[in-house]
């Protein structure tokens, strides 16, 4: 017979046994509450410092182009594409050429669309890839930008060039005078060689330094970009092969070329100068205000009237004490001057000879021309179409930036934040230079 299983009954607490237990299961709960709410706070506060240290800064608006937003994230990751293609060059120095290049490109994005020329996303991110580059926003909008370019330039731009235009081979070249305009000109009748005297005594820079003053076959465009002004060119167009101009005066063109008119009227033992000077655009010119000087006109009305050296202009010729440089390799003004003034020889209290300077520029000229041949509807060469593509899209571009301005938000880029991102994209690029 088997035995009876013995039942326990149930473990009976007084009273005050149970309201002891139960105080201690509300205060376990408290614990644990409690110990969930510090975790839970923990967490938040962990990502609340996540969200206002690292997330929202790399997510501002910085830029706005219509509806297209840039943040801060994007334009370090510019920055540093920037940085990383000119080491050692600070990154703040490109935050302006960035800044307008996001802005170019979305706009140009948005007017090619406008001329049904897009580009396939898709293309771009395949040869980024390709070409090992990372496949990220900011890279497929620099490639975009670039493709956009070359198509809106074939497929828009260049269509509407003509392949011809009336053009000129001419020979010219700037002179420091008409006086030396003129005496180059009776040179070039008595059959002497342009390129020859051009590389002695032109002062334009294509012609002192590229082509010794032969331009060969251009349209007007090319050429007024080559030459920066109109007067020899309306010379060319009018005139007959085999002519040669007159003196053409210009009062507006630049030349690194001038001349002192120098008094040195004391030195001290330590070598500290009291000078009067002007500077002046030609030699000619300069032995004429010298001889008005030695003659008694009044030397402040002529240095503000002639002198293209500002200080001498403003002050009447009056230079003040000039102190020697402390060596060969600085100046006070120009080593020219510096050479005149402090040479042991200069006599003091006398006007100098024109002293020549092509350090310092002045500001014009003569310009003289010689017509080898015209031709209307002459067929444009390769390079000078599309040089005239290239400007007619840099002119579009310009008039878009122009018109589109309003559309166009750069307020978030304040001082703190450009800091902000130029001080973190150094210091990821340098992380990444450290691998």
């Amino acid at each position: 017979m088997a035995k009876k299983r013995r039942v326990e009954k149930p473990k009976e607490y007084t009273r005050r046994q149970l309201s002891h237990f139960q105080k201690q299961k509300r205060r376990q709960r408290i614990v644990f509450i409690s110990g969930m709410a510090i975790i839970a706070a923990i967490i938040v506060i962990t990502l609340a410092g996540w969200y206002i240290g690292e997330y929202r800064p790399l997510h501002k608006t910085v830029i706005k182009v219509k509806d297209t937003e840039f943040n801060t994230s994007y334009f370090i990751e510019l920055l540093k594409i920037y940085g990383a293609s000119q080491p050692g060059q600070s990154l703040e120095a490109f935050v302006n050429g960035a800044q307008e290049g996001v802005v170019e490109n979305e706009l140009k994005k948005q007017a090619a669309q406008g001329y049904g020329i897009t580009v396939n996303d898709e293309e771009i991110k395949a040869e980024l890839k390709e070409n090992g580059a990372p496949v990220n926003r900011v890279y497929v909008d620099l490639s975009r930008g670039q493709k956009l370019e070359t198509k809106l330039k074939d497929d828009y731009f260049g269509p509407e060039i003509p392949a011809s235009d009336n053009q000129v081979h001419m020979m010219t070249m700037l002179t420091e005078s008409e006086a030396v305009a003129q005496e180059l000109r009776s040179k070039l009748i008595m059959g002497d060689n342009f390129t020859a005297l051009a590389g002695e005594y032109a002062q334009n820079y294509y012609s002192k330094n590229v082509n010794k003053g032969d331009f060969g076959w251009h349209p007007q465009t090319v050429l007024e970009a080559q030459l920066g002004s109109l007067i020899p060119i309306d010379y060319a167009f009018m005139a007959q092969a085999g002519d040669i101009s007159p003196p053409l005066s210009d009062n507006v063109s630049y030349k690194q070329l001038g001349y002192w008119v120098i008094k040195v009227l004391s030195m001290s033992e330590d070598e500290e100068a009291e000078v009067q000077a002007l500077y002046l655009g030609s030699r000619h010119q300069a032995l004429e205000i010298k001889a008005r000087l030695e003659s008694g006109d009044n030397l402040s009305a002529l240095a503000k009237q002639y002198s293209q050296y500002s200080t001498s202009k403003e002050n009447g010729g009056e230079l003040g004490t000039v102190a020697k440089p402390a060596s060969a390799n600085d100046t006070s003004i120009s080593t020219a001057f510096d050479t005149y003034v402090f040479d042991p020889a200069t006599e003091l209290g006398n006007w100098s000879e024109p002293v020549r300077d092509t350090a310092l520029w002045t500001q014009g000229g003569a310009w003289i021309v010689q017509l080898v041949e015209k031709q209307d509807n002459r067929e444009l060469s390769a390079g000078d179409r599309s040089f005239i593509i290239n400007q007619v899209y840099s002119e579009w571009l310009s008039q878009l930036k122009i018109m589109q301005a309003a559309e166009v938000d750069t307020s978030g880029l304040t001082e703190e934040v450009v800091t902000w991102m130029v001080e973190r994209a150094t210091r990821e690029l340098q992380q990444a230079a450290r691998g």
